[in-house]
Protein backbone atom coordinates (compact mmCIF):
# COMPACT_ATOMS: atom_id res chain seq x y z
CA UNK A 1 0.00 0.00 0.00
CA UNK A 2 1.25 3.66 -0.60
CA UNK A 3 1.38 5.60 2.46
CA UNK A 4 -0.21 9.24 3.03
CA UNK A 5 -3.97 10.66 2.87
CA UNK A 6 -6.55 10.18 -0.16
CA UNK A 7 -9.57 10.61 -1.57
CA UNK A 8 -12.70 8.90 -3.74
CA UNK A 9 -15.53 10.24 -5.03
CA UNK A 10 -18.98 8.88 -5.07
CA UNK A 11 -21.80 9.18 -7.34
CA UNK A 12 -25.51 8.65 -7.89
CA UNK A 13 -28.13 5.50 -7.14
CA UNK A 14 -31.59 4.62 -8.23
CA UNK A 15 -32.53 5.79 -11.40
CA UNK A 16 -29.92 8.37 -11.68
CA UNK A 17 -25.69 7.49 -10.19
CA UNK A 18 -24.26 8.00 -7.24
CA UNK A 19 -20.77 10.02 -8.16
CA UNK A 20 -18.29 9.80 -5.09
CA UNK A 21 -14.90 10.51 -4.59
CA UNK A 22 -12.92 7.16 -3.74
CA UNK A 23 -10.85 7.12 -1.21
CA UNK A 24 -8.82 11.07 -1.28
CA UNK A 25 -5.78 12.86 -0.37
CA UNK A 26 -2.12 12.26 -0.04
CA UNK A 27 -1.28 8.24 -0.39
CA UNK A 28 -3.25 5.33 1.56
CA UNK A 29 -4.00 3.41 -1.53
CA UNK A 30 -7.49 4.70 -2.20
CA UNK A 31 -6.67 2.74 -5.74
CA UNK A 32 -6.35 -0.40 -3.35
CA UNK A 33 -9.32 -0.04 -1.19
CA UNK A 34 -11.70 0.75 -4.14
CA UNK A 35 -10.14 -2.26 -6.38
CA UNK A 36 -11.34 -4.41 -3.11
CA UNK A 37 -15.03 -3.14 -2.79
CA UNK A 38 -15.35 -3.62 -6.77
CA UNK A 39 -13.37 -6.61 -7.56
CA UNK A 40 -12.22 -8.06 -4.02
CA UNK A 41 -8.59 -8.14 -4.94
CA UNK A 42 -5.74 -6.15 -3.84
CA UNK A 43 -3.78 -4.87 -6.37
CA UNK A 44 0.21 -5.81 -5.91
CA UNK A 45 1.02 -3.28 -8.68
CA UNK A 46 -0.50 0.43 -9.37
CA UNK A 47 0.53 3.73 -10.41
CA UNK A 48 -0.75 6.02 -7.35
CA UNK A 49 -0.58 9.27 -10.79
CA UNK A 50 -3.31 7.27 -12.48
CA UNK A 51 -7.51 8.26 -11.87
CA UNK A 52 -9.72 5.30 -12.39
CA UNK A 53 -12.93 5.21 -12.62
CA UNK A 54 -15.12 2.46 -11.96
CA UNK A 55 -19.26 1.98 -12.39
CA UNK A 56 -20.99 -0.55 -10.01
CA UNK A 57 -24.65 -1.90 -9.20
CA UNK A 58 -24.75 -2.70 -5.68
CA UNK A 59 -28.19 -3.08 -3.03
CA UNK A 60 -27.31 -1.11 0.10
CA UNK A 61 -30.66 -1.62 3.13
CA UNK A 62 -32.59 -3.12 0.26
CA UNK A 63 -32.27 -0.26 -1.95
CA UNK A 64 -30.44 -0.60 -5.44
CA UNK A 65 -27.20 2.09 -5.70
CA UNK A 66 -25.87 2.77 -9.17
CA UNK A 67 -22.14 4.10 -8.30
CA UNK A 68 -19.27 6.02 -9.83
CA UNK A 69 -16.23 5.53 -8.23
CA UNK A 70 -13.17 8.03 -9.08
CA UNK A 71 -10.32 7.55 -7.49
CA UNK A 72 -8.47 10.81 -6.91
CA UNK A 73 -5.02 9.65 -5.76
CA UNK A 74 -2.66 11.33 -7.34
CA UNK A 75 -4.15 14.03 -8.73
CA UNK A 76 -4.67 16.42 -5.23
CA UNK A 77 -1.97 18.63 -6.59
CA UNK A 78 -3.34 19.74 -9.89
CA UNK A 79 -5.69 22.54 -8.34
CA UNK A 80 -7.92 22.57 -11.64
CA UNK A 81 -8.84 18.97 -11.99
CA UNK A 82 -8.76 18.74 -7.90
CA UNK A 83 -11.32 21.87 -7.72
CA UNK A 84 -13.17 19.64 -10.86
CA UNK A 85 -13.81 16.65 -8.77
CA UNK A 86 -14.57 18.31 -5.84
CA UNK A 87 -17.73 20.25 -7.08
CA UNK A 88 -18.77 17.06 -8.71
CA UNK A 89 -18.53 14.02 -6.32
CA UNK A 90 -21.68 13.87 -4.22
CA UNK A 91 -19.68 12.14 -1.38
CA UNK A 92 -16.35 11.97 -0.43
CA UNK A 93 -13.89 9.12 1.48
CA UNK A 94 -11.27 10.90 3.44
CA UNK A 95 -8.29 8.48 3.93
CA UNK A 96 -5.12 8.39 6.22
CA UNK A 97 -2.59 5.87 6.92
CA UNK A 98 -2.51 4.81 10.70
CA UNK A 99 1.41 4.78 9.99
CA UNK A 100 1.86 8.63 8.78
CA UNK A 101 0.99 11.19 11.28
CA UNK A 102 1.49 13.70 8.51
CA UNK A 103 -0.85 12.21 6.49
CA UNK A 104 -3.57 12.29 9.40
CA UNK A 105 -2.92 16.27 9.78
CA UNK A 106 -3.77 16.70 6.16
CA UNK A 107 -7.16 15.15 6.59
CA UNK A 108 -7.92 18.58 7.95
CA UNK A 109 -6.51 20.68 5.05
CA UNK A 110 -8.53 18.55 2.42
CA UNK A 111 -11.52 18.96 4.66
CA UNK A 112 -11.42 22.50 3.99
CA UNK A 113 -10.35 22.59 0.38
CA UNK A 114 -14.05 20.73 -0.13
CA UNK A 115 -15.67 23.13 1.82
CA UNK A 116 -13.98 26.27 0.25
CA UNK A 117 -14.94 24.39 -3.44
CA UNK A 118 -18.50 23.42 -2.59
CA UNK A 119 -19.51 26.26 -0.01
CA UNK A 120 -21.00 23.88 2.74
CA UNK A 121 -20.00 21.83 5.53
CA UNK A 122 -22.31 19.41 4.96
CA UNK A 123 -21.20 17.83 2.38
CA UNK A 124 -21.43 13.74 2.72
CA UNK A 125 -18.20 12.01 4.06
CA UNK A 126 -16.81 9.14 5.74
CA UNK A 127 -12.82 9.32 7.47
CA UNK A 128 -10.87 6.53 7.00
CA UNK A 129 -7.60 5.62 8.79
CA UNK A 130 -6.57 2.42 6.63
CA UNK A 131 -3.53 0.43 7.31
CA UNK A 132 -5.49 -1.40 10.47
CA UNK A 133 -3.19 -4.43 9.79
CA UNK A 134 0.53 -2.63 10.10
CA UNK A 135 -0.89 -1.66 14.44
CA UNK A 136 2.81 -2.05 15.30
CA UNK A 137 3.66 0.73 13.39
CA UNK A 138 0.50 3.15 14.41
CA UNK A 139 1.21 6.71 14.73
CA UNK A 140 -2.18 7.81 14.85
CA UNK A 141 -4.72 6.05 17.90
CA UNK A 142 -8.26 5.38 16.83
CA UNK A 143 -9.40 7.55 19.26
CA UNK A 144 -7.62 10.21 17.29
CA UNK A 145 -9.24 9.38 14.67
CA UNK A 146 -13.01 8.78 16.19
CA UNK A 147 -12.14 12.47 17.81
CA UNK A 148 -11.47 13.64 14.14
CA UNK A 149 -14.77 12.41 12.59
CA UNK A 150 -16.74 14.17 15.63
CA UNK A 151 -15.57 17.24 14.68
CA UNK A 152 -16.46 16.52 10.70
CA UNK A 153 -19.78 14.75 11.91
CA UNK A 154 -19.04 11.82 10.02
CA UNK A 155 -19.01 8.28 10.05
CA UNK A 156 -15.32 6.93 10.93
CA UNK A 157 -14.02 3.45 10.12
CA UNK A 158 -10.02 1.73 10.47
CA UNK A 159 -9.44 -0.66 7.37
CA UNK A 160 -6.84 -2.51 6.01
CA UNK A 161 -6.93 -2.19 2.14
CA UNK A 162 -4.64 -5.35 1.70
CA UNK A 163 -6.95 -7.86 3.98
CA UNK A 164 -10.27 -6.02 3.15
CA UNK A 165 -11.10 -5.20 6.52
CA UNK A 166 -14.07 -2.54 6.77
CA UNK A 167 -13.95 -1.82 3.09
CA UNK A 168 -17.49 -2.56 2.02
CA UNK A 169 -18.39 -0.73 5.50
CA UNK A 170 -16.95 2.42 4.00
CA UNK A 171 -18.65 2.53 1.11
CA UNK A 172 -22.26 1.71 2.50
CA UNK A 173 -21.79 4.29 5.00
CA UNK A 174 -20.88 6.87 2.53
CA UNK A 175 -23.94 5.53 0.05
CA UNK A 176 -26.20 6.62 3.66
CA UNK A 177 -24.92 9.69 3.86
CA UNK A 178 -25.81 10.45 0.34
CA UNK A 179 -29.07 9.42 0.40
CA UNK A 180 -29.50 11.41 3.99
CA UNK A 181 -28.65 14.50 2.69
CA UNK A 182 -31.02 13.84 -0.35
CA UNK A 183 -33.57 12.93 2.06
CA UNK A 184 -33.19 16.10 3.82
CA UNK A 185 -33.07 18.24 0.75
CA UNK A 186 -36.38 17.01 -0.32
CA UNK A 187 -38.04 17.85 3.03
CA UNK A 188 -36.21 21.54 2.87
CA UNK A 189 -37.84 22.08 -0.50
CA UNK A 190 -41.08 20.31 0.60
CA UNK A 191 -41.14 22.88 3.85
CA UNK A 192 -40.81 25.83 1.17
CA UNK A 193 -43.40 24.94 -1.34
CA UNK A 194 -45.89 24.77 1.28
CA UNK A 195 -49.13 27.32 0.44
CA UNK A 196 -47.96 30.16 2.55
CA UNK A 197 -51.27 30.72 3.10
CA UNK A 198 -52.09 28.44 6.03
CA UNK A 199 -49.22 30.38 7.81
CA UNK A 200 -51.71 33.35 6.77
CA UNK A 201 -54.96 31.29 8.33
CA UNK A 202 -52.87 30.60 11.34
CA UNK A 203 -51.76 34.06 12.03
CA UNK A 204 -55.48 35.49 11.63
CA UNK A 205 -57.13 33.21 13.66
CA UNK A 206 -56.13 35.02 17.20
CA UNK A 207 -57.73 38.17 15.69
CA UNK A 208 -60.95 35.69 14.39
CA UNK A 209 -61.88 34.61 17.57
CA UNK A 210 -61.49 37.94 19.36
CA UNK A 211 -63.69 39.65 16.97
CA UNK A 212 -65.88 36.87 17.32
CA UNK A 213 -66.23 37.09 21.08
CA UNK A 214 -66.81 40.96 20.94
CA UNK A 215 -69.78 40.49 18.99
Amino acid sequence: EEGGSQGNILGKREKRRQRAAGPMMSGVSPPAMTMQFISHRFPEDHDPTIEDAYKIRIRIDDEPANLDILDTAGQAEFTAMRDQYMRAGEGFIICYSITDRRSFHEVREFRQLIYRVRRTDDTPAVLVGNKSDLAQLRQVSKEEGSALAREFNCPFFETSAAYRYYIDDVFHALVREIRRKEREAVMAMERKSKPKSSVWKRLKSPFRRKKDSVT
